[in-house]
């Protein structure tokens, strides 16, 4: 009896963790509603300048690196592909909608540590894109299969040539 009483009570303090995070992540989605729809992909993407592959790691409100943005499917991780275009930056996640900074909305690119719940060892474990969009501040972080092509990637985009 006592074994029974006892896998009961592990399950239910299971089930209230688990409805506690899903109640926390409605709860950022409500607080979020007022952000304004994220850019949509153009039609036609001009000829990459520079690509890499791994894994999007998440957008949060800039200079604050653990308010991941859970609207919509941006605040999920997946695969990707990143492309430096002529018209900004193209994102194409698997499993998820793909994600589009237009040129003119960049403000800063550098190496971090961590970002949206994600910290690396390293120091330069993550590339992160700090753009806006209607008055926001973002910060859009990518860990790259290959994080020797950082420096292109943020001499590229703070040195204007994005």
């Amino acid at each position: 009896m006592t074994r029974i009483l006892l896998s009961l009570a592990v399950f239910v303090f299971f089930a209230l963790c688990v409805y506690g995070m899903w109640h926390g992540w409605k709860r950022r989605q409500r607080k979020q509603a007022d952000l304004p729809a994220f850019p949509s992909t153009p039609a036609a993407l001009g000829t990459p300048k520079l690509a890499t592959t791994g894994v999007y790691i998440g957008t949060t409100n800039a200079g604050n690196w653990q308010d991941r943005i859970q609207v919509g499917d941006i605040g999920h991780r997946a695969e990707a592909t990143l492309s430096l275009v002529p018209e900004g930056i193209a994102i194409d996640r698997t499993g998820a909608s793909p994600l589009f900074i237009p040129a003119g909305s960049i403000r800063d690119a550098r190496t971090d540590r961590g970002l949206a719940g994600k910290v690396m060892f390293s120091e330069e474990g993550l590339l992160v894109v700090q753009w806006e969009h209607e008055g926001h501040l973002f910060d859009t972080g990518f860990r790259g299969d290959d994080k020797d092509v950082y420096d292109e990637w943020v001499a590229a985009l703070v040195g204007g040539k994005a």
